[in-house]
């Protein structure tokens, strides 16, 4: 009983706080093979 309330509140800890921060993962800007291709161009 005691594992079953234990994964229980686990569960909703992992659900209100997730640990995922999609932002975190979002490019912020042109990339080093946009520099070389500028680089090529100009």
């Amino acid at each position: 009983m005691l594992a079953i309330l234990m994964r229980l509140a686990e569960q909703a800890a992992a659900f209100l706080s997730p640990t995922y921060h999609p932002e975190r993962h979002y490019m912020r800007g042109p990339g080093p093979a946009c520099a070389k291709r500028q680089k090529l161009v100009a």
